[in-house]
């Protein structure tokens, strides 16, 4: 199959593809990582999207839409971000190709677009962590856990904030790029399942 993985820069989901056998690209703003970084497009998502594609993945930016930043949902309503940012989740939802699955945590999604199909978190995947996952399908099976673990360590500092350990040690500029990486149980489970 030709496989676009939108928005994604760790090559994760696309070396699970590519290792399968299919033909699979990513695109993102940032430099592509992982095995087959010459399958990725360092650019704007809309000069691939339309392409004759059998399966889009999309990973859209959840900077504004993820409850996990609700406190700051007045500012970015005001300022337009965060209807940027459902603009560009929405182009996700009206796409033309086969199959489609639009990943994004928690958040306005769910009330803006529609609930999600299905709600993953990595620990059923063989990585000892928790991220709560939002899976939107169009002509695509729910993914079936392939191995379910320990749900991974949290920390608690001295203020009470507790934050999952698989992130909480990145450096605070790089936090956000680690939290956008996928696991690499569910990037398996997504090539076996659906490839």
């Amino acid at each position: 199959m030709n496989i676009l993985i939108a928005c994604e820069f760790s090559g994760a989901v696309r070396d699970a593809f590519r290792s399968r056998g299919h033909n699979a690209m990513s695109c993102d703003y940032l430099p592509g990582e992982g095995t087959h970084r010459s399958m990725h497009y360092k650019g704007n998502i809309l000069d691939t999207l339309y392409d004759e594609w059998d399966m889009v993945i999309a990973f859209p930016p959840c900077t504004h839409l993820s409850s996990s930043g609700a406190r700051w949902f007045e500012q970015k309503r005001r300022d337009g971000r965060q209807q940027d940012g459902i603009d560009f989740f929405n182009l996700f939802t009206a796409l033309p190709h086969p199959r489609v699955c639009i990943e994004n945590p928690v958040g306005i999604m769910s009330t803006y677009y529609r609930k999600p199909d299905q709600i993953i978190q990595p620990y059923e995947y063989g990585d000892s962590a928790r991220k709560s996952t939002c899976l939107w399908l169009k002509q695509l099976p729910k993914l079936v856990p392939t191995n379910i673990v320990d749900q991974g360590e949290v920390l608690t500092y001295k203020s009470g904030c507790r934050m999952p350990k698989w992130y909480a040690n990145a450096l605070p500029t790089e936090r956000a790029r680690t939290r956008s990486k996928t696991f690499q149980g569910i990037a398996t489970a997504m090539a076996d399942q659906w490839g």
